[in-house]
Parts: structure tokens; C-alpha cells; sequence
């Protein structure tokens, strides 16, 4: 059976950690480097992204965010370090146009906090299974619509892109071109969105068909075949997110008073 989720199980000790533990390394990894206000803040914890998906064997499947992430990062770079309100130092120049060290700064902490909170949520998605991480939040007393509002966020995006990938298929196969040319390209993907999107409508439908029927609102107690229990390496992992979000808050307390 086909799966709709970026999980990628491969086995590794990043995909066996427990789903809250991994939720506390996104709290640490968006809110240190907020707390302390610092680019080195975002680098130190980019680098440490970097190890853990290398670690668990997911870098390969994170490289198109990534790509993805240094074209809007780009993209700010230019704004900022042209025309931000702020510029007044010229840092270099490139023909005609300056770049200024102002914007250049502001540019940087906006695009490493975007190539921080894409790692992490990386980390995230590829290392955990949405349907242990539903499972895990309803087991705490969370409610069972919660737990399928977050299931749909993880399958949201693979199953738009697995939906693409047949409709696409199926017009290339009626003799429509789809490659070639960005001209070719955009004349091929405008008959494509209304299909996507009615399939998406459909499938939201058959969806909700499908809940009903398997008394999804029922009241009672649930159980579950296979808890996922916390291990040593998950209480270390946790603790030390812990310890790092107090370090960042209380080294914000102190510079905010001093």
C-alpha cells in the first residue's frame, strides 16, 4: 500500500525516538535562537539539524527544502540589501547596484530562521510516523479531532503531490505536452489545477464518509495495539532541549533587566 506521509522509516535511532521528544527539539531549535537573538544562535542550531539528519540518514530527502529554502532566502538578500529603510553603510557593490550592510544583517537572521524552522520541522516529519504522533497526542487527552487536524497536515502535501503526479500522467498519456519549454510548462499546468483541486474536494468528501461510518465522534475509552514507550535516549534527548530553552529564557531575563 502506497503511503501518503513524508515519513520515511529507515530504521535509524532518529526514527525510533518517541514523537514528544522530537516535538521538544522544534520547541528548541525556533524558540533559542529567538530567545537569544543571535545569528549565531540560528547557526549553531542549523549545524545541529544538519548532524541529526545526516545521523539519522534523512539528508537526502530534506535536500528539497533546502533548495527550496535558498531560493526565498536569495530572494530576500536582494530585497534587504537593496532597499531596506534602514541601509546607510554600502558593505560592497556589484555594478551598479549596493549592497548594504543593514539590510544584509536584517537579511540574515530572516534566512536563517527560515532555514532553522525547515530543518527542524524536517526532523519532524521525516522521523516520525503521523499516525503514532495522533495516537500519542490522543493518549494524553488531547481530542481525536485534534489528532486528525495534524494527520492531515502531514498527508496534505504528499498526497496534493501524488494526485499531481497521476493527473499528469494521465494527460501526458491523452498527448498533452508537458515538457519542454516554461512557455509549454504553463500551458500544461493550468489544465491541471482544476482536476487537483476537485480530486482534493472529492477526497476531503469520501474522507468524512469514511470517519462517519467508522463512528470517529463515538464516545468511550480507546486502546491502543502498539504504545510507543519512552526510552532512556528519549529522556536525555528531551532534558537536554529542556535545559537549553531555560539557558536561552534566563540569558533573555538577564539582558532584558541588565
Amino acid at each position: 500500500m502506497k503511503t501518503i506521509s513524508l515519513y520515511t522509516n529507515n530504521g535509524s535511532w532518529l526514527t525510533q525516538l518517541h514523537p514528544f521528544t522530537k516535538l521538544w527539539y522544534l520547541a528548541a531549535a525556533i524558540c533559542i535562537p529567538l530567545l537569544t537573538g543571535s545569528v549565531w544562535g540560528f547557526a549553531v542550531m542549523i549545524i545541529i539539524s544538519f548532524v541529526l539528519l545526516k545521523s539519522g540518514r534523512l539528508i537526502k530527502k530534506a535536500l528539497p527544502l533546502i533548495a527550496f529554502s535558498f531560493t526565498i532566502i536569495l530572494t530576500i538578500f536582494l530585497i534587504h540589501g537593496l532597499v531596506n529603510q534602514q541601509n546607510k553603510n554600502v558593505l560592497f557593490a556589484i555594478g551598479f547596484l549596493r549592497f548594504y550592510k543593514e539590510g544584509l544583517l536584517y537579511a540574515a537572521h530572516i534566512g536563517l530562521n527560515i532555514l532553522n524552522m525547515l530543518l527542524s520541522f524536517a526532523i519532524v516529519v521525516l522521523s516520525t510516523r503521523p499516525s503514532e504522533l495522533v495516537d500519542e497526542l490522543e493518549r494524553k487527552g488531547f481530542s481525536p479531532r485534534f489528532g486528525y487536524i495534524i494527520n492531515s497536515v502531514f498527508q496534505i502535501i504528499p498526497q496534493m503531490m501524488g494526485t499531481m503526479h497521476t493527473i499528469t500522467d494521465a494527460q501526458r498519456s491523452r498527448g498533452m505536452e508537458t515538457e519542454g519549454s516554461l512557455l509549454v510548462r504553463i500551458k500544461a499546468f493550468l489544465p491541471l489545477i482544476s482536476p487537483v483541486v476537485m480530486s482534493a474536494l472529492t477526497a476531503t468528501r469520501e474522507r468524512a464518509i469514511a470517519l462517519e461510518v467508522r463512528g470517529f465522534g463515538a464516545k468511550g475509552l480507546k486502546t491502543w495495539m502498539h504504545p510507543h514507550q519512552k526510552t532512556k535516549a528519549d529522556r536525555i534527548f528531551s532534558w537536554l532541549c529542556i535545559a537549553g530553552l531555560i539557558l536561552a529564557l534566563a540569558g533573555r531575563i538577564y539582558l532584558w533587566l541588565s
